[in-house]
């Protein structure tokens, strides 16, 4: 799907997150995040949304699927299903950027075009307790867009585009 893409940021042995929240703080990637995002509808779990300060969904429009409802809650679009996600994704030219966690990672990955991956350089695992679904990088055409070393992290950005 052209208008359906992915961001993360990982470890190198696939990390996400510990305890529901991210397991390093790099600010150029939050950043690249917010410029990614800006603009667009944004799609994550409930988990997700609910960590998520609320200056990380300004000025874009979260959809948030999940089987528990949400309370209090607007200015969001939520779905039960994620079947009729896909049907409103499909319907629409707009852009839409999955941004997590893991099962929305895993149940999107395999309808996205474009990933835009953060990628740790981490020579030993970061204590984790979500991951980011494994991936076939032979069916991605890879494409640096830059390395970089924050807050004493290395890491590189690669934009992967699905083969057709």
């Amino acid at each position: 799907m052209d208008n359906l893409s992915l961001i993360a940021a990982i470890g190198n042995y696939f990390e996400l997150g510990l305890d529901n929240h991210l397991i390093w703080k790099i600010p150029e990637d939050l950043v690249f995040y917010k410029k990614m995002t800006m603009g667009k509808n944004i799609i994550m779990g409930r988990k997700t949304f609910e960590s998520m300060p609320s200056v990380a969904l300004k000025g874009r429009n979260p959809i948030i699927l999940s089987s528990h409802t949400l309370d209090n809650v607007c200015d969001v679009i939520t779905f039960d299903d994620f079947h009729k996600l896909i049907d409103y994704v499909k319907k629409t030219n707009e852009e839409f950027m999955v941004v997590g966690g893991s099962s929305i990672y895993e149940q999107f990955l395999p309808y996205v075009n474009t990933m835009y991956l953060t990628e740790l350089q981490n020579n030993e695992p970061f204590e984790a307790d979500t991951f980011f679904p494994y991936f076939d990088e032979t069916e991605w055409n890879i494409q640096l867009m830059n390395s970089f070393m924050d807050n004493d992290i290395p890491y590189i950005r690669n934009k992967y585009v699905r083969k057709r």
